[in-house]
């Protein structure tokens, strides 16, 4: 797909088909998560692929939607701030970092017709111990990864002109 169409296409999914993902196109996204470009290239981050088979309980404590568990993975994005690059005046990248993965991964997976849904209203302790991550890991983003079963909803999206400046604020 072309990328403005690619842009303009994807959306948030919210109903997933119990399809498999193909073990290629799972290598495809991981892949275009990795080639993302993070501060310094440190990539302090790291992915955890979840089967949802069997664990739909124990994931629907991450996030209680049912929606979330119906495609037969979701992917965590966790970031690791002591691997991140730090700004002079103190400013950690590694969530920053994450996000521009986790971006790369969800138009990945659009390209390739898969769904996804970034999701940030997860509950992080349980994301901890369900996931069994070390004190230096933190939980940043979620998301299904399986084919949709609704369709394509239109964005709204704010106009152009009052999102950006030119030169100065405002």
């Amino acid at each position: 797909m072309e990328f403005n169409e690619l842009v303009t296409a994807r959306y948030s999914v919210r109903a997933y088909k119990p399809d498999p993902v193909e073990p290629e196109k799972l290598q495809q996204v991981l892949e275009a998560a990795r080639m993302a470009p993070t501060a310094a290239n440190r990539q302090p981050f790291r992915l955890i692929v979840i089967r949802t088979a069997g664990r739909e309980k124990e994931l629907g404590r991450i996030y209680q939607s049912k929606w979330f568990v119906q495609p037969p993975l979701v992917i965590g994005i966790c970031g690791l701030p002591a691997e991140g690059w730090v700004r002079s005046d103190g400013k950690n990248y590694t969530e920053v970092d994450a996000a521009i993965v986790m971006d790369h991964l969800v138009l990945a997976a659009a390209n390739l017709g898969l769904g996804t849904c970034w999701i940030g209203a997860f509950d992080p302790d349980a994301a901890r111990e369900v996931l069994g991550l070390p004190e230096e890991a933190e939980a940043i983003a979620f998301t299904p990864l399986g084919y949709p079963a609704d369709q394509t909803r239109s964005k709204m999206r704010k106009p152009l002109e009052s999102l950006v400046y030119y030169e100065r604020w405002g």
